[in-house]
């Protein structure tokens, strides 16, 4: 029996969601950058393929937690509205979802043969081998989140997963993927409550912990800060974390305005940060860490910063 209603499902599919599964609870969406990146032949590009070396057209952006999440933070493009903290009712298994997912970018992708576009990219993108694992919802939730993982590993895919942090219990055990993200958008326990929102009790806490976990997990470990008017003060504070977790990156990036998050009215236009406001933290963030700022992609508003010199993955 599905979490969702039908008016949230219909909600979901208008802003382009195709979900996937009998249990309904995992979906797929294209990326505004692969679209871009098909119908230019490549010449426009997130800043994963900037920063890190992936083909941003034949990355495959995906959820298996659609309804679930501990947070329901202010500055987020989903509908919070959904979020549940604990997972309910039962669940598709990996290679369902690994299966349809695919299915599902492949017929999502079938209808960009109607405009101005690559046929070389098109074609290519029909073969995904980067899968994001962050679409919506805190996939650490899913109750197979390590054998998921493990799927996409088998068909050779370079997995990113995305968590905001607290579940440090599931990260302790987890099936490591080839870059680990962990959302950074609150310096304070306070902030954390106003910013982030959380749906239960001592989830701050839970993400103290994480952070010191992080740096005992043997792959890419990435800090990405999201800010916005509010929380994008005290980057001493911020820094204090990040040492904690010490991460191989750090991304500071603008949230913004789009999706949910405005057709809800929390977040406006305004409060959004432009990005010589974001590249300015960042070089406070620099000067405080020591980690060095090494790329920066403008129309993103994000800035890497790193101690290492090479930041791509290995192929």
């Amino acid at each position: 029996m599905p979490v969702l209603t039908e008016e949230q499902i219909q909600r979901l599919r208008n802003a382009s969601y195709k979900i996937i599964g009998k249990h309904m609870h995992s979906a797929v969406k294209l990326c505004t950058w692969l679209r871009r990146c098909i119908r230019t032949g490549g010449k426009k590009f997130c800043y994963k393929q900037q920063f890190y070396g992936i083909e941003c057209h034949r990355c495959l952006q995906v959820t298996p937690s659609l309804p679930f999440c501990t947070l329901s933070c202010k500055f987020c493009w989903r509908d919070v509205t959904i979020n549940n903290p604990e997972w309910i009712n039962g669940y598709d298994e990996p290679e369902e979802i690994v299966e349809a997912a695919i299915k599902a970018q492949r017929e999502l992708l079938t209808g960009l043969g109607g405009v101005e576009h690559s046929e070389k990219h098109l074609k290519e993108a029909f073969e995904p081998k980067h899968v994001a694992i962050s679409l919506d919802g805190e996939p650490t939730l899913y109750p197979k989140i390590s054998e998921l993982i493990e799927e996409f590993h088998k068909r050779r895919f370079t997995t990113f997963l995305v968590t905001n942090g607290t579940l440090p219990e599931v990260l302790e055990k987890l099936t490591l993927p080839t870059q680990l993200y962990v959302s950074m958008s609150s310096c304070t326990e306070e902030m954390f409550k106003k910013v982030n929102r959380p749906l239960k009790k001592g989830l701050w806490e839970k993400y103290l912990r994480t952070l010191e976990l992080l740096q005992s997990l043997k792959t890419r470990r990435v800090i990405r800060l999201t800010l916005y008017r509010e929380n994008a003060v005290n980057p001493e504070k911020y820094a204090e974390l990040i040492l904690k977790a010490q991460p191989d990156f750090i991304e500071v990036k603008a949230a913004m305005a789009v999706g949910f998050s405005r057709i809800q009215g929390r977040f406006k236009y305004e409060d959004m940060l432009r990005h010589e406001e974001i590249k300015a933290f960042a070089e406070k963030l620099s000067e405080v860490t020591g980690y060095p700022i090494r790329d920066e992609k403008r129309d993103s508003r994000v800035v890497l910063l790193s101690k290492h010199k090479d930041t791509k993955i290995k192929k």
